[in-house]
């Protein structure tokens, strides 16, 4: 078989796992039941759930060979506008881009990349997304008063999120100063009813010492974003996901849905954990020093055994218009917690800072007239 008839090949195979049993349309992904659901005919197909993918793939193997395990599935539609890398299925054709909503959408020639080794798949649905950002655009309580009345909402999208995970087991060594407290009595001089007076006085010192020791700790799955293209603070603030949750990665899953393409490679990503690791590491020294004060000097870590996963995680992408503005939201696909810019009334902070101002001024001049 040829390299083109078994591309193909692998093409019809993929279409038919997704295809109605029913009526042969493209069945999608619905979280609400967590089956397959024909648009056309509304039957659904069961998804076999499996947690048997517990293999760690070797994270210094990876950076000697380049993984294109997903380019038998997937191919890569590049957003010309804003950068976003988006995976469809290889019939499928992006027509505007999920991440800035531009319509500049080209193939890309770049790889899919490693395939997912596991998915948190959606559980909240479109719906439910947006009355969780309906329930969150009321609570914006500095926002103009006509907003909750006058904004647009764009188009909803559900998308899974690229993000690492990494195991390491680390050795570390470290030299710390440890101080303890010790107290002297000193006397000093101070002005009494106009006259010099002597005062005695405990005052406390610090006993310093220097001491070295090790560390060793195992790290299990340190989560770290694949992504630079969705806006770090707002999807810090939808989390986080509970990987409780992760289930063997089924194309199934991805059905109805789009995924991004990681833009963070995965030496990169592991420099980010590392960073996660390493304030870990400090946490546990100084669970594990005892004084008064202790001050990391320094901490040298070995670090072995490292494997890595691609996983993916999902939320829903929007946003709305007021006033010829656009805000962007995103809503956890998992947990629903909605995060997002909003407009902000000067009249409604000036208020506050004035009633403020009030509140502590009258607080003082009570506090005086006791």
């Amino acid at each position: 078989m040829s390299r083109l008839e078994n591309e193909e090949f692998k093409i019809i195979e993929e279409t038919k796992v997704n295809q109605c049993p029913s009526c042969g349309g493209n069945a999608v992904f619905e979280p609400a039941t967590g089956t397959l659901k024909c648009p056309f005919c509304d039957s659904e197909s069961e998804i076999e759930t499996t947690r048997e993918n517990t293999i760690e793939h070797d994270f210094l193997q990876a950076l000697e060979k380049e993984d294109h395990s997903w380019d038998d599935e997937k191919r890569v539609f590049k957003c010309e506008n804003c950068g976003a890398e988006t995976l469809l299925d290889k019939d499928k054709v992006a027509d505007f881009c999920s991440f800035c909503g531009s319509s500049h959408i080209a193939t890309s020639e770049h790889h899919a990349g490693i395939k997912p080794a596991l998915v948190i798949p959606f559980q909240i649905t479109k719906e439910e997304a947006v009355d969780k950002f309906k329930v969150w655009i009321r609570k914006r309580y500095f926002a103009p008063s006509k907003l909750k009345q006058s904004y647009q909402l764009n188009k909803i999208t559900g998308a899974y999120l690229p993000y690492w995970t990494f195991d390491s087991q680390t050795d570390s060594s470290f030299v710390v100063q440890i101080g303890t407290y010790y107290y002297v009595t000193e006397t000093r001089t101070v002005i009494e009813d106009g006259k010099p007076k002597q005062v005695t006085e405990q005052v406390r010192k610090i006993s310093w010492r220097t001491e070295s020791g090790r560390y060793r700790e195992f790290f299990d799955d340190v989560l770290v974003k694949a992504s630079r293209n969705v806006a770090t603070g707002l999807i810090d603030k939808i989390e986080p996901f509970d990987l409780n949750g992760l289930v063997d990665y089924k194309s199934q899953y991805l059905s109805g849905f789009l995924a991004e393409r990681y833009s963070i490679p995965l030496q990169e990503g592991w420099h980010d954990a590392r960073g996660i690791i390493d304030q870990r590491i400090a946490n546990g020294i100084y669970g594990q020093v005892h004084g008064d004060v202790v001050n990391i000097v320094s901490v040298a870590t070995d670090y072995k055994a490292i494997t890595y996963k691609h996983i993916l995680l999902p939320i829903w992408i929007s946003s709305f218009v007021f006033n010829n503005t656009i805000y962007r939201f995103l809503v956890n696909g998992q947990t629903g917690k909605v995060s997002g810019k909003s407009p902000v009334s000067a009249l409604k902070v000036t208020m506050v800072v004035v009633i403020t101002l009030a509140i502590i001024g009258l607080f003082f001049v009570f506090s005086e007239m006791s």
